[in-house]
């Protein structure tokens, strides 16, 4: 396994552009499936996650010819349904969370879809009710298998349309249900709804292959059943994310820092939930420019002067994936923050690596925690330290990039999964960060 050594509190400076989304492109790749015509994608993040569903869809039949950096055609017309009873798809299925998405279009197509009990970061209880709820309201019989962790769905009459609500607006729980209606007769509609800017970027892609959805970027979408779906070429959105990692790396490490090409209409409440904390943005065309913060920054207090409180929500509220990021910028800001974590219960127990480097953080219980800034006034120490998750994994990057020393942050291969070269693009803008085995 590979380690990242960083020496810390070196100011950065320059240029950095986004990776494509994640979390797009996990449900943007499965939608590939719906149709047997070629579809183009452009944008794809060279990453774990996103490399290990090509992988699958690979195996499954699909036809994949790299065409350019981050750019793919797919065509999946003699896809392999009788892969997935193989004991090689329920290991490689169960070693990635994002491939629960290709049951909808499986189910939709073929009459069945299959998965193991997907894996994915350790942050909590994290359901999967929604997806099949959807799918059995959509006419699917359901069944698990809990000596082997595996689950079908079958639709052997097809899917029918059908009116739902759902019990949470899960992001992957919605694009899995919409991929499956898209193919069903009559109509669906889909109440409390995700409304993400990716899952509307899928019911977009979807749309231009021939579906029927009104309602995106709602709550409430409505689905015409199609019999067929034909190829399109679809851009991925850049990471808004991976956005508001480089600008808590720029407040961090006070560093001057334009990052390019933004998207930013996308990115809802993310500038704004910065600047709450006192970080400065500009935005310049579609750039975020962050200057250097000489001076520091100052945490904004609620109109009634009470402790600045930044929670996590389903959107338009802020993402819960910026959490981790919002924590460890918290920790050199001037004030005290209250961080509460409501949609996962694990995501911050990483902060006892924080505490260790210094931080003055008080964990009230498993969703919220209070941070209490130094003002820049006493640095972290570098420590060494292991990547637990994605999020927490580049949080704690930051927090030794910030630090005075060197620092090693083990089992880097979780931050691997969701940011594309990482070392090197931190090292083009000044980071002293080292890969090693």
């Amino acid at each position: 396994m590979g380690i990242f050594k960083i020496e810390g509190g070196t100011r950065l400076k320059g240029e950095i552009t986004p990776q494509g989304a994640k979390n797009e492109a996990l449900q943007i790749l499965c939608a590939v499936l719906l149709t047997p015509e070629k579809v183009t994608i452009n944008n794809i993040p060279d990453i774990i996650d996103v490399n290990k569903l090509i992988k699958l869809l690979g195996n499954l039949g699909v036809k994949i010819n790299k065409i350019g950096s981050g750019s793919y055609d797919f065509q999946a017309d003699e896809v392999n349904v009788g892969y997935l009873e193989t004991e090689a798809f329920k290991k490689e299925g169960g070693a990635l969370r994002g491939s629960i998405m290709i049951v909808g279009p499986l189910l939709a197509r073929f009459g069945k879809g299959y998965i193991p009990k997907p894996g994915g970061d350790k942050i909590g209880r994290r359901r999967l009710d929604t997806h099949f709820e959807g799918f059995i309201n959509l006419g699917a019989k359901f069944r698990y298998n809990r000596e082997d962790h595996f689950y079908g769905v079958e639709a052997t009459e097809g899917l029918v349309g059908a009116d739902m609500l759902l019990d949470e607006a899960s992001v992957t729980g919605t694009a899995n249900i919409v991929m499956a209606a898209v193919l069903a007769k009559g109509r669906t509609t889909v109440y409390n709804a995700a409304c993400e800017p990716y899952l509307q970027q899928l019911c977009k892609m979807l749309n231009s292959m021939g579906a029927k959805i009104t309602g995106v970027g709602s709550n409430l979408l409505t689905i015409e059943g199609v019999t067929s779906l034909g190829g399109c070429t679809h851009r991925i959105l850049p990471d808004m994310i991976e956005i508001g990692s480089w600008i808590g790396l720029a407040a961090m490490t006070r560093s001057e820092i334009t990052i390019k090409n933004v998207s930013w209409d996308n990115l809802g409440l993310i500038p704004n939930t910065f600047r709450k904390l006192g970080i400065t943005l500009e935005r310049r065309g579609d750039d975020i420019y962050i200057p250097s913060h000489e001076n520091g920054y100052e945490v904004k207090t609620d109109i009634d002067g009470s402790i600045l409180t930044i929670s996590d929500a389903p959107w338009p509220g802020f993402t819960p994936d910026l959490l981790s990021i919002i924590l460890v910028v918290a920790t050199q800001a001037k004030g005290d923050v209250l961080i509460h974590q409501k949609m996962f219960e694990s995501r911050l127990f990483f902060v006892d690596k924080l505490i260790d480097m210094g931080a003055k953080i008080m964990l009230c219980d498993p969703h919220r925690a209070v941070v209490m800034g130094h003002d820049f006034k006493s640095t972290l120490k570098a420590t060494t330290m292991s990547s637990p998750d994605i999020r927490a994994g580049i949080s704690l990057l930051i927090a030794a990039l910030s630090a005075k020393g060197t620092s090693i942050i083990q089992n880097i291969e979780q931050i691997d999964r969701g940011y594309e070269n990482i070392d090197e693009r931190l090292r083009a803008i000044g980071a002293k960060i080292v890969r090693e085995e």
